[in-house]
């Protein structure tokens, strides 16, 4: 933004102490001419003929008054520059930090020591941002990078397809239109994720009373052929718990909960239990399942897009894009709430989401 220059924070701190002190000393002045020289006579023998008179004080004490003022004067000059110096210098540094950050390093950090006040607040608080909007860039970046990584996949297998079919044209059609649908599929799966991601990000919601309970029945209903062709037990259970919120993106979230909760499970015996209740003011909802036990370390980066972990990539039809429980943390984050995920003792997980709740 373009502004007229104007006078620095220093020269204006200057200023004030300068003018501070001249004011100081001339109140003082005018106290000694209110309160002293007053009552001295004007005359010409003085007090009993041996004091001076008033004519003879003024103009005594006037040159030394005049040369006390210019002396304040310029000691609040000079004092005044070196302590605005020493007072801004904090902020010098976070002005030079901010400068930093704003040419794209987000690496610098002040770092202020000291005893705490206002000054230490701002630089801690200003390293706290710096560091929180460093770590934002680097997972945007990272999530750019695997996208496009993902998005090349099908295109990749697509071009070869069409490739070895241009080579060899008596080479069975069907399958190769199977192949394209399905490498398709799979594209346009990812596209969808990758826009309900971003939409939930945004945070830019069509806000309704949306119950839970009615959205793991429909999720339960729609994934039971997938819980049965995986002899997976689906129970679900729990009262109403009405949130606040848009029915597309939740019904999506508990989807995805479930989903996860059945392909990340036992070979075959596995149960997956979903629970809804109302805690106060709070929608509660929880799916737990059964599963092979998960490394402490795997569980806080299950959020992260793309990340699937060691133990949790496969091979089959549904190996998914890792996407599933980062949409399930943006949909929560864009209904201010919370998601909790916490590792079973004998294996799988227990993912507990909290939404604010309506009367």
């Amino acid at each position: 933004m373009d502004r007229r220059p104007g006078l620095s924070a220093r020269l204006k701190l200057t200023l004030s102490y300068a003018g501070f002190l001249a004011v100081a000393g001339t109140l003082l002045l005018a106290v000694v001419w209110a309160f002293l020289l007053r009552y001295v006579p004007d005359n010409s023998q003085g007090l009993l003929g041996i004091s001076p008179n008033r004519y003879l004080l003024v103009h005594t004490f006037a040159p030394a008054a005049a040369v006390a003022m210019a002396f304040l004067l310029v000691f609040g000059l000079v004092g005044g520059w070196i302590l605005a110096g020493r007072m801004l210098a904090p902020l010098t540094r976070i002005r030079d930090a901010a400068r930093t950050a704003g040419t794209g390093s987000l690496s610098h950090r002040i770092r202020m020591k000291g005893r705490q006040d206002e000054f230490r607040e701002l630089s801690d608080a200003f390293d706290s941002m710096l560091g929180q909007l460093e770590s934002h860039v680097a997972e945007q970046r990272r999530f750019a990078a695997n996208a496009s990584h993902e998005l090349r996949t099908p295109l990749a297998i697509s071009r070869t397809l069409l490739d070895v079919a241009r080579k060899d044209p008596a080479r069975d059609r069907d399958e190769l239109i199977e192949r394209l649908s399905a490498v398709n599929a799979r594209a346009i799966d990812l596209t969808e994720a990758l826009l309900l991601l971003s939409r939930g990000d945004r945070g830019n919601l069509t806000r309704e009373d949306v119950d839970l309970s009615l959205l793991a029945e429909e999720a339960a209903e729609t994934l039971l052929p997938l819980a049965e062709q995986r002899r997976i037990t689906l129970d679900v259970t729990g009262g109403a718990a009405v949130a606040d919120g848009s029915a597309e993106l939740l019904l999506r979230m508990v989807t995805n909960l479930v989903q996860n909760a059945i392909v990340h499970n036992l070979p075959a015996g596995g149960t997956v239990t979903v629970r809804t209740e109302a805690d106060g003011g709070t929608s509660v909802l929880r799916v737990e399942n059964t599963g092979r036990p998960l490394p402490p370390q795997l569980v806080p980066t299950l959020t992260e897009p793309f990340r699937r972990g060691t133990d949790r990539v496969r091979t089959d039809e549904h190996a998914g894009a890792g996407l599933g429980l980062a949409i399930v943390q943006s949909v929560v984050r864009a209904h201010d709430g919370t998601l909790d995920l916490v590792p079973r003792p004998g294996g799988g997980l227990l993912v507990t989401v909290r939404l604010p709740g309506t009367p």
